[in-house]
């Protein structure tokens, strides 16, 4: 595939390393000529340095015959008028922009075809909001996912010494809750994977995916840990764009504190957020300061500066202090792996939050969802199946019969249960979450949920789910 990639800043050169290894076809288009050239250096791509809102710069790399523009520039109006000239000029079929301002998520009809013509939006403030809550819910997982919107999911746990199935057989399992169907689908040990089977024991500290009905979850996770107390009280460093969406999604049905060193910002806050939510000017990383505001009674402290090296300072500084849990946001994908599961819980990588949801519309075959895992080395997928045994290579085959390449897993199908034309607009309640089994017959429409443990299989696990031509 042939993709265009506006803006070499962090976002940008994360998509563009992801696409780079798949061999996809890259081209990336920025005014700094010195990101660019690092850019170039590390990775096979092309380069055009200049201003991706001038159509000669849109021409010169490509644009003409490009399949797919990603436009991560700084400024949302830059992505918007780029995906508006490629789809104008240059009728590029597919335009994505990252955008900031809330207002545009708001008002679709701005930015869809008669607008700027943008085919997707993404938004990473509001995927790394989304993510924090999720862990907030779930505040014993080290990931939660989400697939076949919402009905199942796939978390990433750490065992711990005492667990119901920590030092026992995954086989025990099924004999654990005889009612309840789950699967796990992939366990890393000391950074290893281990492929699970029956025979395959738990140990302490292994990180385990386990993938169950949404309903399910919480009853998965209790065989591997100890569950935690529900999360009440959070305290928020920073009130950037991230800060202020989480605060706001948190409401007054938590105990939050925001802590902003720009007091302007924090008059801007007070008028954002609700009454309940103190808003306090000040060093997040000032022991003095949290240790007035009680940080060791906090369930919970998020760090979502612009500053790593501030993250990381309040973190350990409130981990120490007392908080029970923390989450940091780090930017530096070598930080992360640095810090993360020491005295920081949780450290997360926009980047790598947001690069699933444009992955979504760059993989082949009918993938709707994909979620990259393990700092972006491992991926989980949702496919949808189509065609017939004879147009498929997946449609009426048991999984034992699915040639999956080694290290993909078929975890779970999500199926209809309900007539009528495939595609059709169908109720949540009449889907159900199957685990998949050796035996477990797909059929057409299927979601399938795929774990993959080396995204350099991933071009044959996409190849799996392309109809023949004939079917069409």
């Amino acid at each position: 595939m042939k993709i265009i990639i506006l803006g070499a800043g962090r976002v940008g050169a994360s998509v563009a390393e992801s696409l780079v290894s798949e061999r996809n076809d890259i081209t990336v288009v920025d005014t700094d000529v010195v990101q660019l050239a690092q850019l170039q250096d590390k990775l096979d791509l092309r380069t055009v340095a200049g201003n991706g809102t001038h159509p000669p710069v849109l021409e010169q790399a490509g644009a003409a015959d490009a399949d797919m523009l990603i436009a991560t520039a700084a400024r949302d109006e830059t992505n918007l008028v780029a995906c508006h000239l490629a789809a104008r000029l240059f009728n590029v079929p597919t335009r994505i922009a990252r955008i900031r301002a809330p207002e545009f998520q708001d008002h679709p009809e701005i930015t869809g075809d008669g607008g700027f013509y943008v085919d997707h939006l993404i938004c990473p403030e509001q995927t790394v909001t989304d993510y924090v809550l999720k862990l907030i819910h779930f505040p014993e997982a080290l990931q939660v996912l989400e697939f076949a919107d919402g009905r199942a999911g796939l978390v990433a746990v750490r065992s711990y010494a005492g667990g119901p199935l920590v030092g026992r057989h995954i086989r025990d399992l099924r004999a654990e809750h005889p009612n309840v169907d789950m699967r796990i689908v992939a366990v890393f040990r000391n950074d290893r994977s281990i492929r699970p089977d029956g025979d395959t024991m738990i140990e302490p500290g292994d990180e385990v995916f386990l993938l169950a009905a949404t309903e399910h979850i919480r009853t998965a996770l209790s065989d591997l840990r100890r569950m935690d107390k529900p999360v009440r009280r959070v305290m928020i460093a920073g009130g950037g764009n991230i800060g202020l969406r989480l605060a706001r999604a948190l409401g007054s049905q938590y105990q939050v504190k925001v802590i902003e060193t720009s007091r302007a910002r924090c008059n801007y806050l007070s008028t954002q957020l609700p009454s309940s939510t103190l808003v306090l000017n000040g060093d997040t990383t000032d022991e003095d300061l949290l240790a007035d505001e009680a940080v060791a009674d906090m369930d919970l402290f998020v760090a979502l500066t612009s500053d790593d090296e501030n993250n990381i300072m309040s973190c350990m500084l409130a981990k120490r202090m007392g908080a029970r849990r923390t989450i940091a946001l780090i930017n530096r994908q070598a930080y992360a792996d640095l810090v993360e599961g020491n005295r920081i819980d949780i450290a997360i990588v926009p980047s790598q939050t947001t690069i699933g949801k444009l992955l979504a519309h760059v993989r082949r075959g009918d993938v709707v969802a994909v979620h990259s895992l393990r700092r972006g080395a491992a991926e989980a997928l949702e496919a949808i199946a189509h065609g017939d045994a004879k147009s498929s290579r997946v449609v009426g085959r048991r999984v034992e019969q699915v040639d999956l390449p080694r290290g993909a897993t078929i975890g779970a199908i999500v199926r209809s249960t309900e007539s009528g034309q495939p595609g059709a607009r169908r109720e949540a309640s009449r889907f159900e979450v199957i685990m998949a089994h050796h035996d477990t017959v797909i059929q057409s429409e299927d979601h399938v949920i795929v774990f993959v443990e080396n995204k350099r299989i991933i071009p044959r696990v996409e190849k799996l789910f392309q109809v023949s031509v004939g079917f069409f």
